[in-house]
């Protein structure tokens, strides 16, 4: 069945500059599937009046609508390759689907028919979601942006007309229009999705800033450096592209297959039909051993030998909150020898919690004490450490008093009066004059075990410290070891974390190869060093950074809770109830799969060679070649079926998480990105 991933993806028209483009096609819009829909509702209909014995004339019509809607496309699309002096599965299945109508098997024939335009139509609209998901990612970017002129005055402009040199004006709360660098002013820039840092990060003079990244309270004045053509959402796109493409030789290789097979049917159906004729047999005796052939010889039973396992392996695992897009991919994700990892959403739950409050000795409060007043004061912030500390304190059901003159500086923290008393809450990097004595050790302590520090004063007098990180999955250090045991080497962490916080939850799951400040590219980098050294790889990732080396991976799953819509849609594999655990465990049944599938090619192939033999060698009766024809069939699918069980799902048990000291909230956390 032709690839329509080229097509889907390369004439994906550009969305307009001044709106975001349409997110998903409908799915009825396809053709595809309204032949598809069209072939099996008419099956449905034929299939009881066939078996219930009715008179041809109710079911003939249908199953000859049948034939017609499922099979004019692959029919047409076979006709046309032959143009080229090429056959291909395709043209075959319409072939043997005729055979099969010709000695009365319409009924096994339409099956087929419905089977080959059922695939075709989740292919076209696996396709139809890929580019739909390429054209949203430049939604990100925002259709129009403020212009800085010489004289002082602004311009609103669409986005693609900026040009490297341009002055732009970045308000509170926009996004930014271009790739570039910070003139003046000072913000705080949420840049998950290009480098996946759970937190906004600190912005002013001299710092880059990426389009599509939104800008915090402060205002930013950037100057373009970077065409849009080149930024690196636009790469993005590119990359999601060119490494989709990257996939059609596997299909390149399917299709010789398909030809050559194809073309052995061919010339041996004519064989079996001319040769008794030029022996003095007689035309029916003929036709029906040549279409006795057909039927025996038919692909039917090596079709079943892989779809059932992999369907039940897919429902399977389902079941078990992995969504496999189809049975392709169910068989890819058993051959990968090489897993890389994301760190921030992936391996971690994505969002900052408190797991550590120490009250300062002399400031005469209590750890509770402590995060009430911090809460309160951050009860206004929209800052996500703020969210961390006033969800800590509602955890723990402390009332929060009124906090007033509040006030909030980027990169810095916030202010407030709380009771009577001026409450300050930020980094200590920025309240660096108050941090001495035992709140420096404290400080020192918390970011030496990998979390944010958060220093709270009190009328400038250092109160205590809140410890904060992006808390670890329960279950990634189990997840981490029995991926180890799966490929034979452990899994590699790719994030665009810093390297410190990274090197601290790698170490906590037992990771060793760390790859650090990565930006999408350079995953996608990673990915393709390793695929040209011969590995097989899955990445494993939820951001729009992560879609790149999604694509360009051989396999590649997304966590589908925080999942970005582009990593979803790019992704082979979503696991929809974000269970880290369930990675290693749907490969494990892959692989299980693709043993099932390997047995059913046997006991295919041998059906097939005793009833092709009986039937070229002896006199082969029509039906006891179709009762052949269709136990292989059965019993291939069967066998395939047993991945239905329960027991053939296998999720590696969550190991108990290390101690710590201190007076935590959570154990385990990664740190997270401060203020």
């Amino acid at each position: 069945m032709s690839s329509a991933l080229e097509q889907g993806v390369e004439s994906a028209p550009a969305p307009p500059a001044r709106s975001l483009p349409r997110r998903r096609a409908r799915v009825l819009a396809l053709p595809e599937v309204r032949w598809a829909l069209a072939s099996l509702t008419l099956f449905l209909a034929a299939l009881p009046l066939d078996l219930l014995g009715a008179p041809a004339w109710t079911w003939g019509p249908l199953f000859a609508a049948t034939y017609v809607t499922g099979g004019w496309e692959p029919g047409w699309e076979g006709l046309k390759a032959l143009k080229d002096r090429t056959l291909d599965v395709d043209l075959l299945m319409v072939v043997a689907a005729l055979g099969a109508a010709a000695v009365g098997q319409v009924l096994d024939g339409a099956l087929l028919i419905v089977i080959f335009a059922t695939s075709g139509a989740l292919e076209a609209v696996a396709t139809a979601r890929t580019a739909d998901s390429v054209r949203g990612l430049l939604g990100l970017a925002p259709a129009t942006a403020t212009r800085l002129l010489p004289d002082g005055g602004e311009e609103t402009v669409g986005a693609g007309e900026l040009r490297p040199g341009d002055t732009v004006l970045v308000r509170p709360g926009e996004r930014i229009g271009a790739d570039g660098r910070v003139l003046a002013g000072e913000s705080d820039v949420d840049q998950a999705t290009i480098t996946g840092e759970p937190l906004p990060v600190s912005r002013q003079a001299g710092d880059e800033v990426f389009a599509g990244t939104v800008n915090g309270t402060g205002a930013l004045r950037v100057r373009v450096e970077r065409d849009p053509a080149d930024s690196v959402i636009a790469r993005i796109v590119k990359m999601v592209e060119e490494a989709s493409e990257t996939k059609a030789p596997t299909q390149l290789f399917i299709e010789k297959i398909e030809q050559r097979y194809s073309l052995g049917m061919v010339i041996a159906t004519l064989a079996v039909f001319a040769v008794p004729l030029a022996f003095g047999s007689d035309p029916r005796s003929a036709l029906l051993r040549a279409m006795t052939f057909m039927i025996v010889a038919s692909p039917c039973a090596v079709v079943l030998s892989t779809m059932p396992p992999l369907l039940s392996a897919i429902a399977n695992a389902g079941r078990h909150g992995v969504l496999a897009k189809s049975a392709v991919v169910m068989e890819r994700l058993g051959q990968t020898d090489t897993v890389a990892l994301d760190k921030t959403g992936t391996l971690t739950e994505g969002t900052p919690r408190v797991t550590d409050t120490y009250a300062l000795p002399g400031a005469g409060l209590t750890e509770e004490a402590l995060l009430t007043l911090a809460a309160a004061a951050e009860h206004p912030s929209e800052h996500p450490l703020a969210r961390a500390v006033v969800d800590a304190a509602r955890e723990r059901n402390l009332p929060l008093p009124d906090a007033t003159a509040f006030t909030s500086a980027p990169g810095q923290g916030v202010s407030a009066t709380v009771d009577g008393h001026v409450v300050q809450v930020g980094s200590p990097a920025r309240l660096r004059p108050h941090v001495t004595g035992p709140a420096r050790a404290l400080v020192r302590e918390l970011e030496g075990a990998g979390r944010t520090a958060v220093l709270v004063l009190r009328d400038g007098v250092p109160a205590g410290v809140i410890g904060v990180a992006d808390r670890l999955r329960p279950d990634a250090a189990a997840t981490v070891a029995a991926l180890t045991g799966l490929t034979g080497r452990p899994p590699v962490l790719l994030t665009g974390d810093n390297e410190k916080a990274a090197r601290h939850l790698a170490g906590q799951v037992g990771i060793t190869d760390v790859r650090a400040g990565l930006l999408p590219q350079d995953k996608v980098a990673a990915v393709r060093q390793w695929e040209s050294e011969g590995r097989t790889v899955l990445v494993v990732g939820d951001g729009v950074n992560d879609a790149p080396a999604l694509a360009a991976a051989h396999s590649g799953i997304a966590m589908g809770k925080a999942g970005s819509d582009l990593a979803l849609e790019t992704a082979d594999a979503v696991v929809v109830r974000d269970e880290l655990a369930t990675v290693p465990a749907v490969i494990a049944l892959s692989r299980t799969a693709r043993r099932l599938v390997t047995q059913n090619l046997v006991i295919a192939g041998l059906f097939i060679t005793v009833l092709v033999v009986w039937d070229l060698v002896g006199t082969l009766p029509l039906p006891l070649g179709v009762a052949g024809h269709e136990g292989s069939t059965v019993v291939v699918g069967l066998n395939g079926l047993r991945l239905l069980r329960e027991t053939a799902w296998r999720t590696p048990c969550p190991a108990a998480p290390p101690e710590h000291t201190g007076q935590a909230l959570h154990a385990d956390p990664a740190p997270a990105s401060p203020r």
